[in-house]
């Protein structure tokens, strides 16, 4: 018996439309988490060990670091850094110095920069990322991520290489460890207006206002963000990549359903976001 019935189908349009707009700066307070030294870290050991046996899905972050005093030839230090994360941010004394991150396709990516050095013990502190963990394919017992090499390189011929030297350990992040994402919690770290709205990795933002009137599912536009996590009256309502575009340069993400952590209407809700 053949069938050659047909069936059509329309297709769907999902239409957001604004309700609210927080694109005001003065409502917005931040918290700009530590950057932990070598000091800091409890956890200690002569090698580089592997992002995901230590942090056990218990936070997306791992903090590698280690202190480093340069020989008076090294001039022009150049930090390169190879991992199997999905991003890593890298921190000389507390500084900057910049981020990169690997893709579908490239597992195994390179972050090199040029640093500012001391002439005593400078503090290096790399932030290891990951998105989540693997949850499908073979052999995912033995899947690897983290820092895989760490080398400082002043000259063709001098080059410090760190893969056997020791390495101090911080699972998360301070804000995460206070849980400061819960409104009890807020108190427990000092909170400043935001004064710029630009890029700042390592930030919280938090904003409080009124649920939006109606019965509409209700959902944050995250697309002015980077990279992090957002919370809704304590409740985590996912992960956010949006700098993190797709083959045809869009982000595959830009707006977060929250509908069943707000609070009832008139209420006053808590939004708050990491960005990393």
């Amino acid at each position: 018996m053949n069938n050659s019935s047909k069936v059509y189908a329309g297709d769907n349009e999902r239409i957001a439309i604004s309700s609210q707009s927080f694109d005001a700066i003065d409502g917005w307070e931040e918290f700009k988490d530590a950057i932990p030294t070598f000091l800091d870290t409890s956890l200690k050991a002569n090698e580089i060990l592997e992002h995901m046996n230590m942090t056990k899905d218990e936070s997306d972050y791992l903090w590698y670091t280690f202190r480093f005093q340069p020989s008076s030839s090294c001039m022009k230090p150049m930090v390169q850094i190879e991992s199997l994360a999905h991003a890593v941010h890298a921190f000389v004394n507390n500084i900057y110095f910049g981020t990169t991150h690997g893709s579908h396709d490239i597992k195994d990516f390179f972050f090199k920069s040029p640093v500012l050095l001391n002439n005593e013990l400078n503090n290096i502190s790399i932030l290891s990322v990951m998105a989540g963990l693997p949850n499908s394919g073979a052999f995912l017992e033995s899947r690897f991520a983290g820092l895989t090499r760490v080398e400082i390189q002043c000259t063709e011929k001098e080059i410090y290489d760190f893969a056997n030297y020791t390495w101090g350990y911080q699972v998360g992040l301070l804000g995460e460890k206070l849980q400061i994402y819960k409104e009890e919690n807020l108190s427990n770290v000092e909170w400043r207006k935001t004064e710029i709205s630009s890029y700042q990795p390592l930030t919280w933002y938090k904003i409080i206002f009124n649920t939006p009137l109606g019965n509409d599912p209700v959902a944050l536009n995250l697309s002015s963000m980077g990279k992090g996590e957002a919370w809704m009256n304590g409740k985590s309502i996912g992960r956010y990549w949006v700098s993190f575009h797709n083959t045809k340069g869009d982000p595959s993400q830009t707006l977060k359903n929250d509908g069943k952590n707000l609070k009832e209407h008139s209420a006053v809700n808590l939004g708050l976001q990491f960005c990393v």
